[in-house]
């Protein structure tokens, strides 16, 4: 590591104003970000940590929504959702016991890994994310691997799920690393059907618009039997599975959601 700054201030004021000095980087359950700067692939003049902000915290159900605060932890999302049964299963999958309790939703949304299981539940419910600043459709949100609508010094506060009738996640995991080797999130709400996939892209989370048109007129897993799985070409490929495996899995796991989430 190297020698910086550390800020750790205890309202959304003022952590934006931190990250206004030159070359601030945010810190909110470190689970990505301190193994960067331990690889020196990132080297922030002065770390701002979010933990101590309390209003970043917490989980609330309230007219058929869901609000999480940036900072809360999974093991947190986990046990206390309970008005979402398939986030708060989703979040219990995440990572071991040690980084269910340091990482946090925002700064997993924030990062928006390609493999992350976050950005597929707040895709795959319609969610919408909340910044110091606005409020933002999570169909604008993702824009690509790590890539995000968030601007310069822009923090998360919350992400808002509309609770849909019915949910599920089902995640091939990594065995080592426990993220989605290919993870698929369906919905049915209000909103329609969503079908959002992790892990699976080079494009990042994606929704997989053939099988939501599918699942709209018959939401079963046989709908999603005669499609034609996506494009291998458009998925990884590495030393875990070839693209075509990944485009295999998407639509296997999709089943099975759809299965799961019709009980």
């Amino acid at each position: 590591m190297y020698s910086f700054d550390f800020a750790r201030p205890t309202s959304v004021a003022d952590a934006v104003a931190a990250l206004g000095q030159e070359d601030a980087q945010a810190l909110s359950g470190g689970q990505t970000l301190i193994p960067t700067l331990k690889q020196r692939l990132a080297s922030p003049s002065v770390l701002v940590s979010l933990s101590a902000i309390a209003d970043l915290k917490g989980v609330s159900a309230e007219g058929g929504t869901l609000s999480i605060g940036a900072g809360t932890t999974h093991a947190t999302v986990a046990a206390e959702a309970g008005a979402y049964p398939a986030l708060a299963e989703l979040a219990g999958q995440i990572g071991d016991p040690a980084v269910r309790n340091r990482g946090t939703i925002g700064g997993s949304i924030a990062n928006n890994d390609p493999s992350a299981c976050y950005p597929a539940a707040a895709l795959g419910s319609g969610a919408t994310i909340v910044t110091n600043s606005r409020e933002i459709a999570a169909d604008d949100y993702f824009q690509g691997m790590f890539t995000t609508a968030l601007e310069e010094g822009e923090i998360i506060t919350a992400v808002r799920f509309p609770i849909p009738e019915k949910a599920a996640y089902i995640k091939f995991q990594q065995p080592a690393s426990r993220f989605a080797l290919v993870g698929v999130y369906v919905s049915k709400g209000a909103g329609g059907v969503r079908v959002a996939v992790t892990g699976a892209s080079n494009d990042g989370v994606f929704r997989w618009s053939e099988a939501e048109a599918a699942l709209a007129g018959d939401f079963s897993a046989g709908a999603v039997e005669g499609l034609a799985a996506p494009s291998g070409a458009d998925m990884i490929s590495d030393l875990h599975g070839s693209g075509d495996y990944r485009a295999h899995l998407v639509k296997v796991l999709t089943k099975r959601a759809v299965a799961k989430a019709n009980g």
